[in-house]
């Protein structure tokens, strides 16, 4: 079936009527997003087991190291969008960039999970480098990436569509990036050798599915970069805060990216530690979780055409903090189906309030460009990134902070040692109770939201 009119193969986007997007364009769009689940999924969960079961560091020092590079992430975001917005090339204005962050992605994988022989401050020194490095691939691929969905259609409901196949590839590099991944480094038996061969295979597959999205998206419609904004640098500012939908978008996700970064920065200590699973836990925990996301993206994309957005996001957001509550009841006495039945629901909650937020987006740069006139994706994405970045900087660092300070032994060689009882306390707090308090808020942030599609559609453009 045809997508648009032929105008918007390449060129400038219109406001021509919207069919269904290809099937191979919306798959090499979605690909795209194995590559960022893999980056964000790997390095959240094994960079700090790495630091504290490998190379003898501190679980501060690990979350300290994820803080920094993710604050340098911030400012990285916001020159990446700004500049996306403003390229000029032959290959439109976002894929230079998604090419440039397969390749450095990937190279930053190998420095991480491959250090050389160091020591002491020599150490940390080179993970700093080399996770700054990370944060940068990153932002290349992924503010870009963001941005094209708000120009590849304007129909309220294909961009639900189009991003239900990046939530599928999500889940996919998420089962990739965790329970791929733990089965590796078990069967070459964990150490330096199991992260080694951890951190190879990460970077050829980021490196395939970022370069697939690359050639795949090549026939999408596009926008060209237009001349340079007719508003000043602080009524840009003001007109982004007086974007309320957007305001109340980012919100949610900013108190749902820190409810995540927290849980994922503890999960692989907790299954180690207090239920006696570790990598084995993992790997069935991320099985689950992983496949019932990928069957659930056709009911959650149902659930958004029928019940709206909001009202999905609501529903996974609920779901989402009863998952996070029944980690208080598990123990070194509950059984691999106990993991199964979380991720399960994490699965199930997780592709609602991924699918519904991200489907959102586009929307709400819709509503600024109807109001203000401009174009601004890159811009968007680059907050909504940046967002994310923060959360992922505050929760590691946060986790690492309590785990210090109850106590947690860290370890060489990929021992295992018993905790105290204090420590055990706080794997509970990052695993359960402080993502709830955070997903029950982002729950009321959305409680506000009102944008919809009659909405946008009485909207006049300025």
């Amino acid at each position: 079936m045809k997508a648009q009119t032929e105008a918007t193969g390449h060129g400038e986007a219109s406001a021509a009527t919207e069919v269904r997007l290809p099937l191979a364009v919306c798959l090499g769009f979605g690909v795209g997003s194995l590559g960022i689940a893999i980056l964000l999924n790997t390095i959240t969960t094994f960079f700090p087991a790495l630091m504290t079961t490998v190379l003898g560091q501190s679980a501060a020092l690990a979350g300290l190291l994820l803080t920094i590079s993710k604050l340098y992430d911030v400012f990285a975001d916001i020159v990446i969008g700004v500049a996306s917005d403003r390229t000029k090339s032959r290959w439109g204005r976002r894929r230079p960039y998604l090419l440039a962050g397969a390749v450095v992605s990937a190279f930053s994988f190998l420095m991480i999970f491959m250090p050389p022989s160091l020591e002491g401050n020599a150490l940390i020194i080179y993970m700093a480098i080399a996770l700054i490095i990370y944060s940068t691939g990153y932002s290349l691929f992924a503010v870009p990436y963001i941005a094209m969905a708000g120009e590849m259609t304007d129909d309220y409901n294909e961009r639900t569509r189009l991003l239900s196949f990046r939530t599928f590839f999500v889940a996919v590099g998420q089962m990739a990036g965790m329970a791929g991944t733990a089965a590796l480094v078990d069967w070459v038996g964990g150490g330096e050798r199991g992260y080694a061969v951890l951190g190879a295979a990460c970077a050829s597959v980021i490196f395939t599915a970022m370069t697939i999205c690359f050639f795949g998206t090549s026939k999408a419609r596009r926008a060209e970069a237009q001349p340079k904004s007719h508003m000043p640098g602080m009524e840009q500012v003001r007109s982004l805060w007086n974007n309320k939908p957007f305001v109340l978008l980012i919100g949610a996700k900013v108190t749902q990216f820190l409810a995540i970064s927290i849980f994922t920065t503890t999960k692989l200590l907790f299954l180690l530690n207090v239920m006696k699973v570790g990598y084995t836990g993992l790997m069935h925990l991320s099985i689950s979780q992983n496949i019932v996301g990928m069957i659930s993206v056709p009911l959650w994309t149902w659930i958004g055409k029928r019940y709206g957005k909001t009202k999905g996001y609501m529903a996974a957001i609920i779901l989402l903090t009863v998952m996070y509550l029944s980690w208080l009841l598990t123990g070194p006495t509950n059984n691999i189906w106990d993991l199964w039945l979380r991720g399960a629901l994490n699965g199930l909650a997780a592709t609602g309030t991924t699918l519904m937020s991200i489907s959102m987006l586009p929307d709400v740069m819709e509503y600024d460009r109807k109001v203000t006139g401009e174009r601004r994706e890159g811009v968007f994405s680059s907050i909504y990134a940046m967002v994310e970045k923060l959360s992922f900087a505050i929760g590691p660092g946060l986790i690492g902070l309590i785990l210090a300070m109850a106590g947690y032994a860290a370890t060489t060689g990929g021992a295992v040692v018993e905790q105290s009882a204090d420590a055990v306390q706080a794997l509970y707090l990052g695993m359960a109770v402080i993502p709830a308090i955070l997903a029950g808020v982002s729950f009321f942030f959305m409680m506000n939201y009102k944008l919809d599609a009659k909405a946008l559609k009485e909207l006049k453009a300025k």
